[in-house]
C-alpha cells in the first residue's frame, strides 16, 4: 500500500508505530522499500555517509535532488521525505518554498524536511501552502553543530525541555505532518508525542514513546565506520559480509580460481582454430 501523510496520520492515531529509514541511492531504496519501510528519509546525512564531509553543512541543493531522484526511482510506496539543506531554507520565506518545490518536482519527493522550531514556522507554513507535505526536525538539528558547539542532547534542563515542546507545538500549528526528535530524553519526547494530535513523532534517540523511529541505514547495518551513535542499534553486521566478500574476491582473482569456467563465455573451437592459423 502507498504510504502518504494521510496513512501516516492515521497510524498516530491509531498508535500502529510508523518505521522510517535512510536512503540515498535506487539500490538501497528499492531494498528497504520492498521489505515493507513506512517512510524513506533522504537526509542531509548522505554529506557524511555518502560523500565523506564531517558534517552535513556542505550539502547542496544539487546534491539533495541528485540523491532523492534515484531514491525515489527505487522507492514505489514508500513516503520520500527529502531533507533541505543547511541555507536552503533558513534566508528568506520565497528561497525556502522555490527550494521546497524543487525536492519535489525535480527530486520526485512527497514531502521535505527542515530544521528548526519557531524560528522556521514562517517557512514551515508558506510550504505547507504551496501544498507541500512539511516534516519537522527539533532536538540535536545538526544543521546547527556549530551553534551547539558539537553533537549533543537537547533538552535536558528544564529551560531547554520547555523550549523544544513550545517549538512542537508551533511547528504543529504552522502545519507540519510529522517532527523528527532528535536526541532528547524519552520521556520529553512522550510527553512530546502525547501533545501533538495531528503532527506524529519520528524518534532518533529519543525512546520508543513516539509515533515512530528513524535511523541511518548504515549504523543500522553496521556499515559505518568509527564512531556509532548510542542510540544506534546494530541490527545485522552488512559491513563484515561487505569486507568477507571483498576478500574473497581479491583472493580468487589473484589465485586464478574466478572467473571459472561457469562465469565464462564459449566459442567454438573451430573458429578459435581459423583465428590461431590467421595469426601465425
Amino acid at each position: 500500500m502507498k504510504n502518504t501523510v494521510a496513512t501516516i496520520l492515521k497510524q498516530k492515531q491509531s498508535g500502529e508505530k510508523i518505521t522510517m529509514l535512510t536512503a540515498y541511492d535506487y539500490t538501497t531504496a528499492r531494498i528497504i522499500d520492498e521489505c515493507g519501510i513506512n517512510s524513506i528519509l533522504v537526509g542531509d546525512s548522505l554529506g557524511m555517509t555518502m560523500l565523506g564531509y564531517d558534517t552535513t553543512l556542505p550539502v547542496t541543493m544539487e546534491d539533495m535532488i541528485h540523491h532523492t531522484k534515484a531514491v525515489t526511482r527505487g522507492a514505489k510506496n514508500a513516503f520520500v521525505v527529502a531533507d533541505m539543506p543547511f541555507m536552503s531554507y533558513q534566508t528568506s520565506t520565497y528561497d525556502a518554498v522555490v527550494n521546497a518545490g524543487r525536492l519535489i518536482k525535480e527530486g520526485g519527493a512527497s514531502a521535505v524536511k527542515l530544521e528548526g522550531g519557531a524560528e522556521v514556522c514562517e517557512q514551515i507554513r508558506a510550504i505547507v501552502d504551496s501544498s507541500i507535505p512539511v516534516v519537522a526536525h527539533l532536538g540535536l538539528t545538526p544543521q546547527s553543530v556549530n551553534a551547539f558547539g558539537g553533537f549533543k542532547v537537547q533538552g535536558k534542563t528544564l529551560v531547554r525541555a520547555k523550549q523544544i515542546i513550545e517549538d512542537a507545538l508551533k511547528i504543529q500549528e504552522a502545519g507540519a505532518c510529522a517532527v523528527v526528535l532528535e536526541c532528547v530524553p524519552a520521556e520529553l519526547a512522550k510527553i512530546i508525542t502525547e501533545k501533538l494530535d495531528i503532527t506524529a513523532t519520528i524518534g532518533i534517540g529519543a525512546g520508543n514513546g513516539c509515533d515512530g523511529q528513524v535511523l541511518v541505514y548504515q549504523d543500522m547495518l553496521g556499515l559505518t565506520t568509527g564512531h556509532t551513535p548510542k542510540f544506534a542499534k546494530m541490527f545485522a553486521d552488512a559491513g563484515e559480509t561487505f569486507r568477507n566478500g571483498i576478500n574473497a574476491y581479491i583472493e580468487e582473482t589473484k589465485n586464478g580460481n574466478f572467473p571459472a569456467p561457469e562465469h565464462t563465455f564459449s566459442i567454438d573451437d573451430d573458429i578459435i582454430a581459423e583465428i590461431r592459423e590467421d595469426l601465425k
